[in-house]
């Protein structure tokens, strides 16, 4: 579907509206009504196209930019321009989306990682702690897992919403793939109690950092054994 007009795909997603999938999603802070499993049969249709994607990015409109996300091509993007992004993506799923389908695969990645990490505002500096949590897991070499310990120890009990969230999963990766401080993040996530009494469905592992960290490495054991 190459040539496809912004408006023609706008028109598209209007269609894709549903009510029920709008009220779930504004429970999650997202402000759009359409499925996700549509969405992304939309964005197979139209496959890569970064003009578009672009354009789409550019409505401001929370689907579009979802939809914009699937169909362009990361390493496309400069630095700047996503630091851009960042900034406008203000609702949980494109802000996520954007961290891990498109910043996670640009060359820039190491230096948003860096400028975002310590950013006074909580939802940028959120996505550099997710950065940080995939370097922790896939190229920890270089950083310092004890003094981002400390960071977390210090600032996570307080943190904002998105921020405590971003923080602890990267409290939990350490305690999973870094059996040298394992008995210290777990010791942390004990003392904070951050995520606790997060209500967790059936056969889904808690976010909180103890739990979770001896459930997957338990796993682990088990797979290996």
């Amino acid at each position: 579907m190459a040539g496809t007009t912004v408006d023609e795909v706008l028109a598209e997603l209007a269609a894709l509206e549903d009510p029920k999938a709008r009220a779930v999603n504004e429970r999650h802070g997202d402000d759009h009504g359409v499925n996700l499993g549509k969405l992304r049969a939309l964005a197979k249709r139209l496959k890569t196209q970064q003009d578009l994607a672009r354009e789409l990015w550019g409505t401001g409109d929370t689907a579009a930019r979802l939809l914009a996300l699937l169909v362009c091509r990361p390493k496309a993007f400069e630095r700047d321009e996503l630091d851009t992004m960042l900034r406008e993506a203000r609702t949980p799923k494109v802000h996520d989306w954007l961290v891990n389908y498109v910043v996670k695969k640009s060359r820039h990645s190491e230096e948003l990682r860096l400028a975002w990490f310590a950013d006074p505002d909580p939802v940028v500096a959120s996505a550099g702690w997710a950065l940080t949590t995939e370097r922790v897991a896939k190229k920890p070499e270089g950083l310092d897992l004890p003094g981002l310990l400390d960071v977390i120890e210090a600032e996570m009990k307080d943190a904002p919403d998105r921020l405590q969230w971003a923080m602890n999963h990267c409290l939990a990766q350490i305690g999973i793939d870094h059996p040298e401080y394992r008995a210290r993040a777990i010791d942390i996530g004990e003392r904070l109690e951050v995520l606790k009494d997060y209500p967790t469905p059936p056969n889904c592992t808690s976010p909180f950092a103890p739990v979770w960290i001896t459930e997957i490495v338990r796993r682990q054991v088990e797979t290996t054994g």
